[in-house]
């Protein structure tokens, strides 16, 4: 028995020495990843387009009013109310400048919505910083949109004036759908508050056909028909 165990202790030594040992592979590094190019910007004019100032994919809406008033931004630069659900310019573009700050723009007037330092509503042909407001979304999904530019600053210890706090000025429309200056308005008033509406598939055609006949028509050759067509 003895001799058979050593005969098997030297068969094992002999097969370990005949198995060669593994010999490490090295790691062949993977080849690095293209640089992805930056997506080519288009003007806010197309359909998804950006604003190339701006930076931000614009959202198409209409500021529905609590009181019963849509937002719009004409042409010769008045800003008001109406009552009439198919405006063309109550068509906006809200687009994201910042966290939190948006800027309105009319789709058909090509102005921005602006808020001056005397608190007055007007459009803008321009962009410029008066042409930014601040989102915020409160109760039943209505927006508020306030200045980023001015508000009402606190008072003062030692004036005359009862002490108040920094209060906001905010885009409203009162109910004779006439814009209020800001300085008068408030967060929780009627007039500030607005529900941002999706378009509808007839604003969607007006808004292909204002992109692919504006180039075509003469401008007031133009707004009639798109006017004849939301009569018909």
């Amino acid at each position: 028995m003895l001799i058979i165990l050593c005969l098997l202790l030297s068969c094992l030594d002999v097969t370990r020495q005949q198995v060669s040992p593994r010999v490490p592979t090295a790691k062949v590094p993977c080849a690095p990843a293209p640089a992805c190019e930056p997506r080519p910007r288009r003007d806010a004019g197309g359909r998804g387009g950006v604003y190339e100032h701006l930076g931000g994919a614009p959202r198409r809406r209409r500021l529905y009013c609590a009181t019963k008033y849509h937002l719009q931004i004409h042409l010769n630069g008045k800003i008001d109310g109406t009552l009439e659900k198919n405006s063309v310019f109550s068509i906006l573009e809200i687009t994201a400048v910042n966290v939190g700050v948006v800027a309105i723009k009319g789709l058909f007037s090509g102005r921005y919505l602006a808020m001056n330092k005397r608190g007055r509503l007007y459009a803008s042909v321009t962009y410029n910083p008066e042409c930014e407001f601040v989102e915020r979304i409160h109760e039943l999904g209505y927006n508020t949109y306030a200045s980023r530019a001015y508000k009402t600053l606190p008072n003062t210890a030692g004036t005359k004036r009862k002490r108040s706090g920094e209060r906001l000025w905010y885009v409203s429309i009162n109910g004779k759908g006439r814009p209020r200056r800001g300085f008068k308005t408030r967060r929780t008033q009627k007039s500030s508050l607005f529900l941002p509406r999706v378009l509808d598939s007839k604003d969607h055609e007006m808004v292909r056909l204002f992109h692919t006949s504006s180039n075509i028509f003469p401008p007031f050759a133009f707004y009639a028909i798109i006017f004849n067509c939301y009569r018909t």
